[in-house]
């Protein structure tokens, strides 16, 4: 399906790396195929170009007219420049598929050539391992065409679940934003283990497994959290003395308004842009 497509990102930053090394590393997309642009941070461009072969551009130099996918990888606060400049130069055969946090794609539609499909994709970070948990909507002119395609392409950096938009920012705070919340874990069982002695490098890796390991359970064996939890909770054993420190410091109530602090942002970001651009009509 994909074995001449043209690949464009519009940015080059963090997500736009974990997405074509992830592209790069499992061959579906050959870095032959794939050109990155951005405003204009020739360093970063040629960065990129070194460690994953791709060709760079400039934003001037872009032709449009080879391009069946564009990704856009900016930063919400330079969304509205970087569609402006989009509106005058897209094919209607150009699939827009936004991984821009807090914009939706009606946001996107309004402001390029009338019937661009679009595709708002949420990816983590992950995708460079093909271990993503990656969401995907369609935009009104988004064909059931367009969205298959979406997912058959970006299947190879891991799971995708297709959602309705208004699950988005859930979605943003779970998944896109989630592997934070892990490494952030991750740091407090370093950490602690440090001051019990241990090699940090050594605990580092022994957290690692047992959190990989606890989400092969849940995938694998099709079981809630909860009852793996109980399964491995004796009474008046160690991990019930572990689990109830939890419940004392309010580990549950902190995991969920992480959650809901990201969703907030991820919801923030919609209601700002939408009400800049209204001022400015």
């Amino acid at each position: 399906m994909f074995g001449k497509m043209k690949i464009a990102f519009i940015g080059a930053g963090n997500m736009a790396e974990a997405l074509i090394s992830g592209f790069v590393s499992t061959m579906d997309c050959p870095e032959t195929q794939i050109v990155v642009t951005n405003r204009g941070n020739k360093a970063r461009l040629l960065e990129l170009r070194d460690k994953y072969s791709v060709e760079i551009t400039s934003r001037e130099a872009l032709n449009f007219n080879n391009i069946d996918i564009l990704f856009l990888t900016v930063k919400p606060k330079d969304i509205d420049s970087a569609l402006q400049e989009l509106s005058t130069k897209l094919t209607r055969k150009t699939i827009i598929m936004s991984v821009v946090a807090g914009v939706s794609t009606d946001y996107i539609e309004l402001a390029l050539p009338l019937h661009q499909p679009v595709i708002r994709v949420m990816p983590n970070t992950s995708c460079m391992l093909m271990e993503s948990a990656t969401a995907i909507c369609s935009g009104t002119y988004a064909t059931g065409r367009h969205l298959l395609i979406a997912h058959e392409f970006l299947k190879c950096l891991g799971r995708v679940f297709v959602i309705d938009e208004n699950q988005m920012d859930i979605f943003t705070g779970v998944a896109g934003s989630g592997p934070a919340y892990f490494y952030y874990l991750m740091e407090q069982m370093e950490k602690t283990c440090a001051e019990e002695g241990m090699d940090i490098e050594l605990a580092r890796e022994i957290s690692a497994q047992t959190m990989l390991g606890a989400a092969r359970m849940i995938l694998e064996y099709s079981a809630s959290p909860s009852r793996l939890r109980a399964n491995v909770t004796s009474p008046n054993g160690t991990t019930e003395a572990g689990v109830e420190e939890l419940i004392k410091y309010g580990a549950g109530r902190a995991i969920s308004q992480a959650i809901r602090g990201a969703q907030k942002r991820s919801m923030e970001i919609t209601s700002i842009l939408q009400m800049e651009r209204s001022n400015s009509n």
